[in-house]
């Protein structure tokens, strides 16, 4: 079974880094997933604090991916860490999100978009999925805690 994500209204859109469920990593509240992990990319405090009071997760987005500001040398290299701890985060904070992964079962995660080939399926099936990729990743740590809570 597939189970394929993309817009927040869609049926599973609370899968997506979009949808409006604040998440508390570092000490910080973030409005959403994407708003953390979009500031991260920056080593400038200033300028993940202006990603993260971004009124939506659109226009954090945009920010993060504005070159006006250099991204941190390494990101390449630690984007996948950066968006496991936003996606478990966001799914151990929210019992109702924890309740949904859960619920998906064995099924394939898939953000199903065009719009990106590495985070996405490329919309074709040919991109990374890396986003459904931790997603059900996260699902199997959430899985076990629940067994040996």
């Amino acid at each position: 079974m597939r189970i394929e994500f993309y817009a927040v209204e869609d049926a599973y859109g609370e899968l997506s880094n979009f949808s409006p469920y604040p998440i508390r990593l570092d000490g910080v509240l973030w409005p959403t997933s994407e708003h953390y992990f979009q500031a991260q990319k920056f080593k400038d405090a200033a300028t993940r604090a202006r990603v993260r009071k971004a009124n939506t997760p659109m226009l954090a987005a945009r920010l993060g991916r504005d070159r006006k500001h250099p991204l941190r040398r390494d990101w390449e290299s630690v984007k996948i860490g950066v968006m496991r701890t936003a996606v478990r985060a966001k799914f151990s904070q929210h019992d109702e999100l924890r309740d949904l992964l859960l619920g998906t079962g064995e099924a394939r995660l898939i953000e199903h978009t065009a719009n990106d080939a590495f985070w996405g399926d490329g919309g074709d099936g040919s991109g990374k999925n890396m986003l459904g990729q931790i997603l059900m990743e996260v699902r199997g740590e959430l899985r076990q805690a629940g067994r040996s809570g």
